[in-house]
């Protein structure tokens, strides 16, 4: 079997395959299965500031019921189980345990003191390094993107030089320049950059006339634009890059690998499959590599890539020319003139 291994935030992975933050990596039985299938590296569950907000909120009012009880009743204590915050911090230090492979902690705040307050609780668990979702949703009309932007640049950089493990910045698609962004990132000493976040969208119940909620898997092919920005990128920033979205088989790893990630992450096709596609993608890349007669991913990482391809092919596969390619002979797009 060709070496597999891959250099990821600095760390050592023996597979190019993560599985991504999601519900199935707050289970320890899923993670040390996903070890066996021969997974790299694990990203655990992410921790939301909301939630612990709301965690304390709830403890704050179990506390006041009791504000008005007699001297005589104080040891009639409120039942306030562990915080949320605390209870993830065991829970994440338990999984690091668990295992031998690499276990990246997930984080996802909104206030500048929590997210350094809880990136700094979790560097205590001893994971391999921290992921941060960034994720600003337009609701005021007043601030321009050049803020926005800004804001989570000095953010970033406030916390990569509060910590001493690696850090990762997983990407939301839409910012208006992502190279740019990219960029000011690497600037700031990112370790990683993950390309990209599949964050929940709000749905509506046409019948009921109600919002509801819904859980959208990614769909073959949706590793596109990830991989556009791999091949952009790679060559370019010290940052390593890591592919995500709609990844499902070995083949859209290679491809993946081709135009410049150093990894990928899975994570629907292991709700849709199991942890059992972990090692069947494995072994399509090891298979390919030892028909091409690669013996590393490095022999082949970013091959495809913006900044190997001479000028004329760089132009046609990652600029405009292949998209007004694709328009003005959109009359054989399947292979018949129509």
């Amino acid at each position: 079997m060709s070496n597999l291994e891959t250099s990821y935030m600095g760390i050592l992975l023996k597979s190019p395959i993560i599985l991504g933050a999601c519900e199935l990596t707050s289970k320890t039985d899923v993670i040390k299965r996903a070890e066996q299938e021969g997974v790299g590296a694990v990203v655990y569950k992410s921790i939301f500031e909301e939630q612990i907000q709301m965690d304390n909120l709830m403890h704050d009012e179990l506390l006041e019921e009791y504000n008005d009880i007699h001297a005589e009743m104080i040891t009639n204590h409120p039942n306030i189980d562990r915080s949320e915050i605390e209870h993830y911090l065991h829970q994440l230090r338990k999984a690091k345990e668990s295992v031998s492979i690499p276990v990246i902690a997930s984080l996802n705040a909104v206030n500048e003191s929590s997210w350094i307050r809880y990136a700094s609780l979790i560097e205590e668990t001893g994971v391999d390094g921290i992921e941060l979702n960034l994720y600003q949703t337009p609701t005021r009309f007043d601030l321009d993107g050049t803020t926005i932007e800004k804001q989570q640049i000095d953010l970033v950089s406030k916390i990569k030089s509060s910590l001493s493990i690696p850090v990762s910045v997983k990407l939301s698609q839409d910012y208006t320049n992502i190279l740019n962004f990219a960029q000011q990132l690497d600037s700031v000493g990112v370790d990683a950059m993950v390309m990209f976040n599949a964050f929940f969208q709000p749905d509506i119940e046409i019948e009921k006339e109600k919002h509801r909620k819904s859980f959208n898997l990614s769909r073959r092919g949706d590793y596109k634009k990830s991989l556009r920005y791999a091949g952009m990128l790679h060559g370019r920033i010290k940052a390593d890059i890591c592919s995500s979205l709609g990844v499902f088989n070995g083949e859209d790893v290679i491809k993946l690998l081709l135009s410049g990630a150093s990894c990928v992450q899975v994570v629907s096709a292991v709700y849709k499959y199991g942890t059992s596609v972990i090692s069947e993608i494995n072994r399509t890349v090891s298979d390919w590599m030892e028909r091409k007669g690669y013996n590393t991913i490095e022999d082949f990482e970013g091959k495809l890539s913006d900044s190997v391809l001479n000028k004329n092919d760089s132009v046609i596969i990652y600029k405009r020319a292949q998209y007004i390619d694709l328009l003005l002979n959109s009359d054989t797009v399947f292979g018949e003139k129509l």
